[in-house]
């Protein structure tokens, strides 16, 4: 049987080659033809690649969920419907998450973005006339601070965060998926593949033993396992992370008296989703923001409360929440931002982590293997 195996991996193997040197000819001849291809596929494919997407993120929520249910003695039909009620039971939630968001949030943001626009000038004036009342011994009162609030009046703010550019960024997103139809199949596909998770893995698990031999197979199926592992616990820790500090920031922030407290609770959450230099940014966008709108008192106050918000964050809720899957040097974290944000872009630098963590278990346990 091994025999076979590695006969039919031996002619995969060659047949593979000649295929992929075939299409490098085909690719270079005709480029522009294969590219309109590849983006025409590429849209078709969209729906579905989307709703794999959101079955790789709601995993593992109805994972647990559905241990919950199956924990349930009475009465025994939710045990034996728990995969079917989990999937109902999170996309309930998810749907209702968003209907907050629609309804409480996005508009609360919303205002706050045109307040803060209109009211920029003011703002800047204010600051000003506070700045110039500053002793001239004031350890505040230097050229580069002064250089650096100038430098904020000529950024034309209404440019970048106009409705209308909003408008085009919503539907932008929305292009994405570009029908209620493309949206509908989405969720479908993720639902059916959320439903049918132990027979697709089971039929994946089939086709690599067929193709690959005994101890190629577990190595495959060994770093497959981790490889998801790392990433469920990083995507879905990190959203969840991203979520608790916005709400908790909002929070602390409305407390104080900040103002457009939900609009940078919600952007400290967002860039929290990117390690170390997300959170750095944001603290330092929510503290020039709070400088214009309620002085420099209340933006030290607010940055200390953040900053304590981030430590005990960084200390206590992301480990308990990610857990310590991802134990990765600090230095290696910032130069897999660093290399992901430059190549990558926001994307790029979110999905970094997670990607070095696994190409660092790859050498670690090839050097260890190699001694």
């Amino acid at each position: 049987m091994e025999e076979k195996k590695k006969g039919f991996s031996k002619w995969l193997y060659w047949f593979s080659l000649g295929l992929a040197i075939i299409l490098v000819y085909k690719l270079l001849d005709n480029f522009t033809q294969i590219g309109e291809w590849f983006s025409n596929l590429f849209n078709v494919l969209m729906p579905f690649i989307i709703g794999v997407l959101i079955a790789y993120l709601f995993y593992i929520p109805c994972r647990k969920v559905e241990s919950a249910y199956r924990k349930l003695k009475k009465p025994k039909i939710i045990a034996k419907r728990a995969r079917g009620l989990s999937i109902i039971t999170v996309y309930i939630i998810a749907i209702l998450l968003v209907i907050i968001a629609l309804n409480f949030v996005i508009p609360n943001i919303t205002r706050s973005i045109t307040d803060f626009i209109n009211n920029f000038g003011n703002y800047y004036n204010s600051t000003m006339e506070t700045y110039n009342a500053l002793p001239e011994d004031s350890v505040w009162k230097n050229e580069v601070i002064k250089d650096l609030i100038q430098s904020i009046q000529n950024i034309d703010l209404k440019q970048y965060l106009n409705m209308e550019r909003l408008t085009e960024y919503v539907k932008g997103a929305i292009n994405v998926v570009n029908s209620v139809f493309n949206i509908f199949v989405s969720f479908i596909v993720s639902i059916y593949l959320l439903a049918g998770r132990s027979r697709i893995l089971a039929f994946f698990k089939k086709l690599a033993r067929a193709i690959f031999t005994k101890d190629t197979y577990k190595m495959v199926a060994k770093y497959f396992n981790k490889s998801n592992e790392v990433f469920f616990s990083f995507i879905g820790g990190q959203v969840l992370d991203a979520f608790v500090i916005g709400v908790l920031t909002s929070i602390a922030m409305s407390i104080i008296g900040v103002r457009y407290s939900v609009l940078l609770g919600f952007m400290i959450g967002l860039f929290n989703l990117i390690p170390y230099f997300g959170a750095i940014i944001a603290v330092i966008i929510a503290i020039i923001v709070t400088i214009f709108t309620g002085g420099l008192g209340q933006a030290i106050l607010m940055a200390v409360i953040v900053i304590i918000l981030q430590q005990i964050d960084a200390n206590i809720i992301n480990p308990k929440i990610i857990g310590h899957s991802l134990s990765i040097n600090p230095l290696l974290v910032i130069f897999a931002v660093t290399i992901g944000g430059a190549y990558f872009g926001v994307l790029g630098m979110f999905l970094a982590v997670p990607i070095f963590t696994v190409i660092k278990l790859l050498i670690e346990e090839y050097v260890d293997y190699r001694n």
